[in-house]
């Protein structure tokens, strides 16, 4: 896979100043790539424009309405004496309020709007209220009533907490903001410091989070200790320190191995893509290759043994957990939400230190499908799971309806456990931020889509492009400022379309046959790159050890995973009768594909084995459409693996 060369080779002891609080999600201070952030890349239209449009006018305000609603958020008024009342909700649903100010910290940094302002002021200021003197803040531990501080590490989600409030902290400060919610953050992080750190407990939050936070919160305030916290976390995990269940053992919380000897990600599988994020930021800040090179591994060997066609991980209900290598049930996946979310997180932090284009492939499959499947079209409910094979239509459900988790069936409004749409709005809100990146002599592009790209680089000169798409059709990249000089502008050449993707630019036309395509030449206002993709839709078989789908085959189209629902088959027949016919290449329905099926019938008997292979009917046509819009027509059976005829 081609790479790009470093911007700085050598970690900084000091972390990043304060200067670099502009920013996306991360920013590391060396690696590969710098990402850009807020004010260098702009979405201005298509598909993520509309995904943001939806996060900033309905999912933002329906959490903020369910929170209100059933207390989540009147928990701090409780804690700071101005509204009486027991705690609602579970332990860990401080949480939920964090990610949504997260999500509204990246929205305002995105598009300043009054009415969002006032409403996230006015949370801050709740939140604050409810902070302790020492810095200690969580509505379900340390007060009247409430058992002590840190008494529940394994399953209390008290640091899992901290850390979310943390990143919403950076959030704001990667915004432009150095106000209240960040100071709330220092005065929580200097107390965890004080309670954890070198000289306080040698202990661990049974659900990894605040490493990750720390880590981008030392870079954003340029405070050393809050890393050295981090790295603690990193280095305690794997001892054993965690209490155990008959159902959760050591591997379930990561806490089986250190991390730097783990061979594959295991356990809980946001736990470990939380953690595995973690310790790439501490080895990045640190210096250690070592640490880095471990959780990398780890990584490609998850990415190729234990992870679904949509980039969906998790194989089991039981425990959120991974499964063994090549145990990927479609019928039974877990696949959870904020577990594609937290892959992503994790690519992007290795195609930033490494620059190979294999990680933002997977970032764009696993947004693409395991991420926007969740959201409903109106933006007011959400899949927690997401299976890839449903076997009975589900019942709808009603807009005010609490849910456990829906795991699958239709989406659901808010479930008692809402890690998933809280964690969605601050991922859609932020989105921009996974887009693009700079070596300091040019810029790459990663994903696509319509939006802008407006940076400095190292020499001090200007370049500025406008990325025109409809992604997944033609992408077309127009010079809108660049400098006199050769500047290299990188595209990413998706893996599906290697060998057959074109570029094209002053006339020569040039077949892609690398995973990145660096156009390095004078650039001149005006001038046009445009990529080639190659849309027809295409049969994807499964590695032969995944059982669950031998004999059956996958259809995609550009980097989209299409799924046959029954509203699309003729009445009468269901995803569980049909097979595919192989010699029928699938024909582009430009969102979809047409594929030719057969009905497949077998007696009623009762012994459900026979010698005799099932008959099939006659052939018939019907259309296959993308993964991520499905059940968006009310309740149906679905699949995205099929059987294929003579397979």
């Amino acid at each position: 896979m081609r790479t790009h060369t470093a911007v700085n080779s050598t970690a900084s002891p000091h972390l990043a100043s304060v200067s670099t609080r502009r920013g996306g999600p991360i920013a590391p201070s060396r690696g590969a790539l710098r990402p850009l952030g807020v004010g260098e890349v702009k979405i201005t239209g298509g598909l993520w424009a509309r995904m943001q449009e939806l996060n900033a006018g309905v999912i933002v305000d329906h959490c903020l309405g369910w929170m209100e609603r059933i207390g989540w958020i009147a928990n701090f008024d409780r804690v700071a004496g101005i509204a009486s009342g027991s705690h609602a909700g579970i332990e860990f649903v401080d949480s939920e309020v964090y990610k949504l100010l997260e999500a509204m910290a990246w929205e305002l940094g995105r598009r300043p709007d009054a009415v969002l302002d006032e409403r996230y002021r006015g949370i801050v200021s709740r939140v604050a209220a409810a902070q302790d003197d020492d810095g200690y803040l969580h509505t379900s531990f340390g007060h009247a009533g409430q058992r002590a501080r840190y008494s529940d590490l394994e399953w209390g989600h008290e640091l899992y907490c901290h850390g979310h409030l943390i990143q919403a902290a950076v959030a704001r400060l990667r915004t432009g903001h150095d106000d209240e919610l960040p100071a709330i953050a220092r005065r929580l992080a200097d107390h965890l410091h004080t309670e954890f750190g070198p000289g306080g407990r040698p202990a661990v939050c049974g659900h990894p989070e605040i490493e990750v936070a720390l880590a981008e919160f030392g870079r954003a305030t340029g405070e050393p200790r809050y890393l050295e916290l981090a790295r603690l976390f990193v280095e305690r995990r794997g001892h054993g320190t965690l209490g155990t269940t008959l159902f959760q053992g050591h591997e379930y919380f990561q806490d089986d191995v250190p991390v730097r000897d783990a061979e594959v990600l295991r356990g809980h599988a946001v736990r470990a893509l939380y953690l595995s994020a973690g310790a790439v930021d501490v080895a990045v800040e640190t210096g250690d290759d070592e640490l880095l090179a471990a959780v990398e591994s780890q990584y490609l060997r998850t990415i190729a043994r234990r992870s679904y066609l949509t980039g969906g991980v998790g194989a089991h209900h039981q425990n959120e957990e991974f499964g063994d290598d090549f145990e990927l049930p479609s019928d039974r996946a877990y696949a959870e939400t904020c577990a594609a979310i937290a892959s992503v997180m994790l690519s992007w932090r290795l195609l930033v230190q490494t620059g190979d284009a294999r990680y933002a492939d997977q970032i764009e499959r696993t947004l693409l499908n395991a991420v926007l499947v969740s959201p409903r079209a109106d933006g007011r409910a959400f899949y927690y799971a997401n299976t890839l094979h449903q076997r009975a239509a589900g019942a709808a459900t009603t807009d005010d309806e609490l849910s456990e988790r829906a795991e699958a069936s239709m989406r659901a409004p808010w479930f008692e456990v809402s890690c998933c749409p809280t964690n969605v709005a601050r991922t859609l809100a932020s989105a921009a931020g996974y887009f693009a990146t700079t070596d300091g002599a040019g810029v790459q592009l990663h994903q696509y889509g319509s939006y802008t790209v407006d940076t400095t680089l190292d020499d001090g000169e200007r370049i500025a492009i406008r990325i025109e798409s409809e992604y997944p059709h033609a992408v077309r990249v127009v010079v809108v400022d660049a400098p006199e000089r050769p500047v290299p502008v990188s595209l990413r050449i998706p893996g599906w379309a290697l060998g057959r993707a074109e570029v094209a630019i002053a006339g020569v036309t040039t077949l892609a046959t690398d995973s990145v395509f660096t156009v390095e030449r004078s650039l001149s206002v005006g001038d046009v790159i445009e990529l080639r993709l190659p849309m027809e839709p295409r049969f994807s078989r499964a590695h032969p050890r995944i059982d669950a789908v031998r004999g059956q085959s996958a259809v995609e189209r550009g980097p989209l995973v299409l799924a046959l629902e029954d509203v699309d088959l003729p009445q009468g027949i269901d995803v569980e009768h049909v097979e595919l016919d192989p010699d029928f290449s699938p024909v582009d329905d430009f969102d979809g594909a047409i594929v030719r099926l057969r009905r497949r019938t077998a007696p009623e008997d009762d012994w459900p084995y026979q010698a005799a292979a099932a008959e099939l009917g006659e052939p018939f046509t019907a259309k296959m459409r993308p993964y991520k819009d499905w059940a968006n027509r009310g309740p149906s059976t679905m699949r995205v693996w099929i059987p294929v005829s003579g397979g």
